[in-house]
């Protein structure tokens, strides 16, 4: 069933903590603190992805395993997972840029504090607290910003996926050249750490009230949801989760240790690994496209054709031993499907298989599920790798593992959407 024809530009969060009434925004204001939530989620993504490129320096400096490795390098995301639920429940409750300026404060300093890891264990504490502030930002970004642009809900998705999209892009170029530079691996991690906290201190003054805290105050007069489930937990919600936890577990899989791949495997130089790694950034900025897509058309379906074109790059990633130009294209391709087109129409599908009022709950189920099982998706890949290869390793995990999010969407009905047409 299309959803192009009427989108819900009264889908909203509750009121909560809100203020009844506030006043109005100015459009330059607007701009500026949307760019600035944008920018911090550029860093969240730099601080995310700035640790696989250097894994195998880090690897050699504290003479990690490959599963060791890989482990650290998704572990992150469970302390996103944990977040998310928490933060969904805050978020339906408090002010959503209070939520917002904590996350970032928390992941930032998880950050700068990696690089002081003396080993395994407290390397691993420090990911995990970065990932916690990840997913509480996360949660809270995507609930004001669902509010506020409810009527565009997909495409402004979109635009902080690019934002996403362009840190991937950026961190491991840069976080190679200030190695190269500094000879260490450990100064990327000191530079985008403070980078989050003068953002958190800039939306601290500049990030208005009127774009994070949007009321339902008008939008429960205009539209009513009796043909949608009651609960938040549904059989669309969950239909979704399930398509989530298996995108998570492929996509951060891949992306933690496709650049060990191709140096290990395929014998890429750190400058070549890194430059795939950037264009797998840059594909991700499709994300515009992918959101803007997802407002006028059949979110499951277009879902389903994303984890399938995810299924087939993976085959010609992990089977063809490309050179490094068609090897970059691959790379693109994967971001433009798995970053640019999975992750703001799942997100966004998620906000609308819920009633107005539960949105910060959706928000916090989507965080959960997809960067749940992600935590271990690394480790999974490594002990793949260990016992059948790369090749075969690549296939299980990015090629099939997709297929069955594919299964699980089929239970999707957007007709109960809260965009569809009624």
């Amino acid at each position: 069933m299309s959803q192009a024809a009427q989108v819900d530009v009264n889908a909203v969060p509750a009121e909560g903590a809100r203020e009844s009434s506030r006043s109005p925004v100015s459009r330059v204001m607007i701009a500026v603190g949307f760019l600035l939530v944008v920018l911090s989620y550029m860093v969240n993504a730099m601080d995310r992805q700035v640790f696989p490129p250097l894994l195998p320096d880090i690897r050699q400096d504290y003479g990690f395993s490959l599963e060791q490795g890989g482990l650290l390098a998704t572990n992150f995301t469970l302390g996103m997972a944990l977040a998310g639920l928490p933060a969904g429940y805050l978020l339906d409750r408090f002010r959503r840029k209070t939520v917002l300026l904590v996350s970032i404060v928390i992941y930032s300093v998880g950050t700068m504090a990696t690089p002081l890891a003396t080993g395994f264990a407290d390397m691993t504490l420090y990911r995990v607290v970065s990932g916690f502030g990840e997913g509480m930002q996360s949660a809270a970004v995507f609930a004001a910003v669902g509010a506020f642009f409810a009527h565009r809900r997909g495409l402004a998705f979109g635009v902080i996926g690019a934002g996403y999209s362009i840190g991937v892009f950026l961190a491991p170029l840069i976080g190679v050249q200030l190695m190269s530079m500094h000879g260490t691996w450990r100064s990327p991690f000191y530079l985008f750490g403070t980078a989050g906290l003068l953002i958190a201190a800039a939306s601290l003054f500049l990030v208005k009230a009127g774009l994070t805290e949007q009321s339902t105050a008008k939008a429960v007069s205009t539209r009513t949801y009796e043909f949608m489930p009651a609960s938040a937990y549904n059989r669309n919600t969950i239909a979704l989760a399930v398509h989530s936890v298996v995108s998570g577990v492929a996509v951060y899989g891949f992306l933690g240790l496709y650049p060990t791949y191709l140096i290990t495997s395929l014998h890429y130089t750190a400058g070549q690994a890194a430059l795939a790694m950037s264009l797998l950034g840059f594909g991700g900025m499709t994300s515009v496209l992918g959101g803007w897509l997802g407002d006028r058309m059949n979110q499951r379906n277009l879902l389903i054709a994303s984890l399938s074109a995810v299924s087939v790059i993976a085959v010609c990633i992990y089977e063809t031993q490309a050179g490094v130009g068609v090897q970059c294209v691959f790379a693109f391709l994967m971001g433009a499907f798995g970053l640019g087109f999975i992750y703001p129409n799942s997100n966004s599908a998620m906000q609308r298989a819920v009633r107005p009022e539960q949105i910060g709950r959706a928000a916090g189920l989507f965080v959960t599920s997809y960067y749940g099982t992600a935590a271990f998706s690394g480790l999974l890949f490594a002990a793949l790798v260990d016992s059948f290869g790369w090749s075969r390793a690549g296939l299980l995990q990015v090629t099939v593992l997709p297929l069955v999010g594919v299964a699980a969407l089929v239970f999707v009905h957007p007709s109960r959407f809260n965009n569809a047409v009624r």
